[in-house]
């Protein structure tokens, strides 16, 4: 590698680093696996599966330095998937050097036909490519396939295939279509496997991986909920002894679960606000200010701004329009009443991974080559604060993810209303009235949805679906009630298993439930006359409509 080369790739691994880099867990920097993101849309799941483990995993760009790695000091690496040919003109490279760092090496799909390129084998385009599910034969059950069956189903995506293997490898498994579907150098603890083990469509994928962090590299499972409160605890009470911090809290599992934290870490200190925009479910402002001011004894300054939002959605049916224009005037709430009520030092947000990841660009465009942040739609939290405000940050859940956050919360006490409670959007009810917000369509779906939740609850449910929720169709439509003719309002309900919500399935809710729910919602909720279930799984769909 040239010295131009070598510099552009520090620099470029320096600008991912950041500080966040440098507040890893203890135990992390000796007990921990990173995963170099050549941007699979699976990345992250790779991230979640090994933390199911008890082990701390980290997502990088792959365009990090191997003296990065170093000083991070992983036990292992995984090489992600990702869309492009190891050919193309700006397909993602790893430092070279990261072949010499001594650590075992697990590279998936694209992860594993770069490992072969690299190392010296050859990576050709398939006769046939393999899409969807696949029988795999494992050839060699060795530190990798351990406790395996011999024929696996596995999940493939890929169009090239390795055809020639570097000096010192194996093949230890093979399909109909791939002769080479999983490779092995077990002197050098190498291993490849064009499969993803980290989807569920691959039978069992989860042993593959906890023999590579738990037996190849040696991992614990140090990484536990219990730990990271008492660090966190301890790292916010020492930042921040004797400072005012603001928390702006929004009722959802992760503003609620920071209050709890930082109520721990420095008590009286910490103001949380409640900005009440009157887009939130039906009773759910008045019941979490009291249930933090009466049984938690957490003090939460409520803002009542009903009017000022609802102005500023009148005539917008845009959805883009809307999040902006209501992230726009929460900032300004925000602003006006942290001034009043400071002057703070700190700011508290429940800023998680996957966020961290997005910004921090770890994602590769294929076309270029380079580091990209990917954006679906825009997401409404204090992220947008002006900097003006001089506010220094406190993220504690900066490097967990969602199931993760709720572990803590069980831990820290956190009542099952708020710890079990369904993600919930920022800009809330007025992106699931389509078309124009009006106090009376927020009304309308107020009532349909608390019918929607109570239903699911009554027949145990609730816990099983990722989301459950009510949307208000802007579209009319006739019906017959009390033999006369309507022409009103109709209900789609949002129902979805997941284990993220990177990718979700429709919910198959029983029919009586479905009965129930849109016999009631007909029967008491004024101005509907119709009931639709959404069957649209994601992707091609996303959860929310807008």
């Amino acid at each position: 590698m040239s010295s131009t080369k070598a510099e552009d790739q520090k620099a470029s691994s320096d600008a991912h680093r950041d500080t966040r880099a440098e507040s890893l867990p203890d135990n992390a920097l000796t007990d921990s696996i990173a995963i170099l993101d050549f941007g699979s849309q699976f990345s992250q799941l790779i991230a979640r599966r090994i933390r199911e483990f008890n082990i701390y995993s980290e997502l990088l760009s792959c365009n990090v330095s191997a003296a990065e790695l170093k000083r991070l000091n992983p036990k292992g690496i995984i090489l992600s998937g990702g869309p492009n040919s190891v050919y193309d003109a700006h397909a993602p490279k790893c430092d070279p050097e990261l072949w010499n760092l001594g650590v075992p090496v697990l590279g998936v799909c694209y992860g594993m036909q770069l490992m072969a390129h690299a190392l010296g084998g050859t990576v050709e385009p398939s006769h046939m490519r393999e899409y969807g599910r696949a029988m795999l034969t494992v050839v060699h059950h060795g530190a990798l396939f351990a406790s395996m069956e011999p024929e696996v189903e596995s999940w493939m995506s890929h169009g090239d295939s390795v055809s020639k293997l570097p000096e010192g490898f194996r093949v230890i498994g093979r399909t109909m279509s791939t002769p080479v579907a999983a490779i092995a150098n077990e002197l050098r603890d190498f291993y490849g496997v064009q499969f993803h083990p980290e989807v569920v469509h691959t039978k069992n994928g989860q042993q593959i991986i906890k023999n590579f962090v738990a037996d190849i590299c040696g991992c614990k499972g140090t990484w536990t909920m219990d730990k990271f409160i008492d660090k966190a605890i301890a790292g916010v009470h020492q930042k921040a002894q004797g400072k005012r911090v603001l928390l702006a809290l929004s009722g959802g599992v992760d503003s609620s679960t920071l209050a709890f934290l930082l109520h721990k870490a420095i008590g009286d200190n910490l103001t949380c606000m409640f900005i009440d925009q009157g887009f939130m479910r039906k009773n759910e402002p008045e019941w979490l200010v009291e249930t933090f001011e009466r049984d938690f004894k957490i003090p939460v300054h409520f803002v009542k701004a009903r009017d000022r939002f609802l102005a500023k959605l009148e005539g917008v049916v845009d959805p883009e329009l809307k999040r902006k224009a209501i992230g726009t005037e929460f900032i300004r709430v925000f602003e006006e009443e942290s001034k009043r009520l400071g002057p703070f030092d700190y700011l508290a947000q429940g800023t998680l991974y996957p966020d961290v990841i997005e910004s921090a660009g770890t994602r590769i465009d294929p076309t270029t080559g380079e580091p990209v942040a990917v954006k679906i739609k825009s997401h409404h939290n204090v992220g947008g604060l002006p900097k003006d405000l001089q506010f220094q940050l406190i993220e504690p859940f900066a490097k967990l993810f969602k199931d993760e956050v709720r572990k803590v919360a069980l831990e820290l006490g956190v009542p099952d209303g708020i710890r079990q409670r369904h993600p919930f959007p920022g800009p809330g009810l007025a992106i699931r009235v389509l078309g124009e917000v009006t106090k009376e369509r927020l009304k309308t779906l107020r009532d349909a949805d608390w019918i929607i939740r109570e239903e699911i609850k009554a027949h145990g449910l609730y816990r099983q679906v990722w989301q459950i929720f009510g949307v208000l169709l802007p579209t009319l439509s006739v019906g017959v009630m009390g033999d006369q003719r309507t022409y009103q309002n109709s209900i789609a309900i949002r129902a979805v298993t997941s284990e993220d919500g990177m990718t979700a399935d429709w919910a198959r809710l029983p029919y009586d439930l479905l009965e129930t729910i849109s016999s009631r919602i007909v029967n008491e909720v004024n101005g509907i006359n119709r009931v639709v279930y959404d069957i649209t799984s994601k992707p091609p769909a996303t959860i929310e409509w807008e």
